[in-house]
């Protein structure tokens, strides 16, 4: 799959802003109007971020931006990205959650309207290296290997060969369960027996109701020495379930993540988290749009940017608090 370094982006990104300069100040992305498939409900938690991203590219880009909110249901992805293709936009931003099996075709129709497509979050490679060179890119991270470097950081916090850690996550997903498949090869790695548990759609969508799934678990498994997820939401209760509900204390049992929300914060201050994957939210939101104002604009291919390159512990999360706080990290 070709990629586009890290350094070129940026250099994509201050064009954007400095090519309006002449052109009798014209915004770049002036009239064009974008879809853009945001994840959970708006202003929740691992959504405000992608939404403030998206919105900002947007204004100063001078981009109509039609946000669309899912309770991070895949057949409701298709839906949307089935009413964006019907309202002919210039570009719209998906999610991979459903698979490719499931958005392939719409990509096709979307293509043969001329319509640009860009994935955000959850990774399509395969529907990627068809419509590459039209713009179709990844913004987010490298699921597998994210969700090992947050395995990783499970075992540095404590976990030992033979303990057993029950990974809590979306693992039926196509691509998308890849990230919790990632964290429990890291812990079988390091000699860790690992229980794979389903998140249940309810859960998915309201991460409170796993509360008493996962405190029966524990009360059935009291040998169980980690929990780990990559659900932003999920991440985000792990105080409230470990503290409160189990009644343990912090490092009892060790847990990670992923995303940085304000109950999370909490959870890594305390100790009660011990490690959170970092995936840079706000640039899931802010390059897509990007993407498809440059491809339509100056034909730019698809470029595939991983947001999230490290994971966030007690030791680290004072430098960024004021910006989770704010939505923005």
């Amino acid at each position: 799959m070709k990629k586009i370094s890290f350094i070129l982006i940026v250099a994509l990104i201050f064009l954007t802003f400095t090519l309006p300069l002449y052109a009798q100040d014209k915004l770049l992305g002036e009239g064009m109007v974008i879809y853009c498939q945001m994840g959970g409900a708006e202003g929740a938690v691992a959504t405000i971020q992608r939404t403030l991203g998206a919105r900002e590219a947007a204004k100063a880009l001078g981009v109509k931006l039609i946000e669309q909110y899912s309770q991070w249901q895949p057949e409701k992805m298709v839906q949307q990205f089935k009413e964006a293709i019907a309202a002919q936009p210039d570009g719209i931003v998906i999610m991979g959650h459903p698979g490719s099996a499931a958005m392939w075709d719409l990509a096709r129709e979307a293509d043969s309207k001329g319509i640009i497509v860009t994935v955000n979050n959850t990774p399509l490679p395969d529907i990627q290296e068809e419509f590459l060179a039209k713009g179709f890119g990844y913004s987010g991270v490298d699921l597998f290997a994210g969700g090992y470097l947050t395995g990783q950081a499970m075992v540095k916090a404590g976990l030992k060969p033979g303990d057993k850690a029950i990974v809590y996550g979306l693992f039926s997903q196509p691509f998308r369960g890849q990230s919790e498949e990632g964290m429990a090869v890291a812990l079988e790695d390091a000699g860790i027996i690992v229980d794979r548990q389903e998140i249940s759609p309810e859960a998915d969508a309201d991460a409170s109701t796993a509360i008493p799934i996962l405190t029966g678990y524990f009360q059935a498994n009291p040998d169980c020495k980690a929990i780990g997820t990559q659900h932003g939401a999920i991440t985000g209760i792990l105080v409230n379930l470990l503290r409160d509900n189990l009644k343990k204390q912090p490092g009892e049992i060790i847990s990670a993540g992923i995303d940085l929300s304000p109950a999370t914060i909490e959870g890594l201050k305390t100790g009660y988290i011990s490690a959170v994957l970092d995936q840079q939210l706000y640039l899931q939101g802010f390059i897509p749009i990007v993407q498809v104002v440059l491809t339509k604009k100056y034909k730019i291919t698809g470029f595939n940017i991983n947001t999230g390159a490290g994971t966030v512990t007690p030791e680290t999360i004072g430098e960024l608090e004021e910006l989770i706080n704010a939505g923005y990290r």
